[in-house]
Formats: C-alpha cells, sequence, structure tokens
C-alpha cells in the first residue's frame, strides 16, 4: 500500500514480520503509559528536538525507534491497512538494523549513491522512502479527518491514500485497495481504538501532524538536494 511491490489481497493477509528488538523495546516502554496516539506525538517532537540538538542532523537509531511506534497506529485501522503494516514494518526493521552500521540518515543515503543503490530493490535509501511514505500515509489520513467533524474515515482513508501512495501504484493494486477500504472502522470506532475521545482525539492528531511534518520535509529534502526525484 505504501509504494512497495503489493499484492492483490486474494485471502487473509499473512501475519506481519515482528518488530525486531530495539523496535519492540521502544513500543513495549510506552505501552500502559500513554495512548497510542499519543505515545506517537510525543515521541515525534522529541525526536525534533534531538534533530535540533544535534544541528538539523537526524540520527538513524532514534528515528527507527520513534518510526516503529506508528506500525500501532496502522494496527487500529484495522485489515484495510494490514498490508500497509506488514510492509511498514519490514521496512523500518532494516532502518532499524542499519543503524548498528550508519550513524545517520545522510550516510545511508550517501553510501547507496556511492554503490548506484538507491532505488535498488531492499536498499536502505528505498526503505527510507517507503517508510516516509508510511508517516505521510497517516498525516494525510489525520489531515483529512480533521477537516470536517462529518468526514468519515472512508473518506479521509481514500482521499489520503490516492494523495500520497496512489500515484505509484498499478490500476489492479488501486483498485484492491479501494475495495479494502470498505472493511474500515467507524469514525467512532477508531477514536475507541485509540482510546482517545472526540475533542482528545483532534489535539492528539495535530500533535502528530505538527511534530511529523519537518522529519517528512527533512527527509524529501534529502533526496531532492541530491537530485534524486521522489516519483517512486
Amino acid at each position: 500500500m505504501l509504494g512497495f511491490k503489493t499484492q492483490v489481497p486474494s485471502a487473509a493477509p499473512a501475519p506481519a514480520e515482528p518488530l525486531c528488538d530495539a523496535a519492540a523495546a521502544v513500543v513495549a516502554a510506552r505501552k500502559g503509559m500513554e495512548t497510542p496516539l499519543t505515545a506517537v506525538a510525543e515521541a515525534f517532537e522529541e525526536l525534533v528536538r534531538r534533530m535540533e540538538a544535534d544541528g538539523g542532523e537526524l540520527r538513524l537509531g532514534p528515528f527507527g525507534d520513534t518510526c516503529a511506534l506508528v506500525s500501532v497506529l496502522f494496527s487500529c485501522l484495522g485489515i484495510a491497512f494490514r498490508f500497509a503494516e506488514i510492509e511498514y514494518v519490514a521496512k523500518v526493521n532494516d532502518l532499524i538494523g542499519a543503524a548498528k552500521s550508519y550513524g545517520t540518515l545522510n550516510d545511508i543515503l550517501d553510501k547507496d549513491i556511492e554503490n548506484d543503490a538507491v532505488k535498488k530493490q531492499g536498499s536502505h535509501s528505498r526503505n527510507l522512502r517507503r517508510v516516509r511514505l508510511g508517516l505521510g500515509l497517516i498525516k494525510a489520513l489525520f489531515e483529512q479527518f480533521l477537516s470536517a467533524e462529518d468526514c468519515s474515515l472512508y473518506d479521509a482513508a481514500t482521499t489520503a491514500y490516492g494523495q500520497v501512495c496512489a500515484p505509484f501504484h498499478s490500476w489492479a493494486v488501486r483498485k484492491a485497495v479501494g475495495a479494502g477500504m470498505y472493511t474500515l472502522p467507524t469514525r467512532e470506532q477508531l477514536i475507541v481504538r485509540l482510546n482517545e475521545t472526540d475533542c482528545s482525539v483532534q489535539k492528539e492528531m495535530r500533535r502528530y501532524i505538527d511534530a511529523s511534518s519537518p522529519i517528512i520535509d527533512y527527509i524529501d529534502n534529502l533526496f531532492l538536494s541530491r537530485n534524486i526525484s521522489l516519483d517512486w
């Protein structure tokens, strides 16, 4: 769903790849302390502060740990986003593993450029691009969700998918995703799954939108500053 090699689903989706140990530890540490949405929003706010403290450089380890938390939000969306969750977790796990060898996001992109592997299947740079699409998909969904009090989750998700991921998908995949959207929970059910209220969910979604935006922009600029387009 995020622009990966997505297949048209014909049966129940395969079990999601578990988060690697480092990511799972981060998620476990947050459980029971905050609502999922609050945990993600606070983590991205902290990530932005760390980036600013590091002179505008984004370190790969904290980035991967923070992105791991977003898998919980995909899970709250149910089976319609199950394939996106599976792919997203796999890409995040790869980046967390890469943090053992690379210090920053700049480092992995520079190395892949050196090896002419930026867009190669399985490369860290390609996986970074896919994780960025995942962050952008959730951000766009929240923006649509908050655009009107009567905006259904179906409408919000359909519009967000059309903006962020559909341009990279074939007609068959777009059709399958469109059919899957009908299995989304209702607006009210999502709020319950997030353990929020009508009032608090708006606040926390806006926090995620505001905190994730500079991270998304930073990743986009990593590619654009090296004359690498974002149309893939």
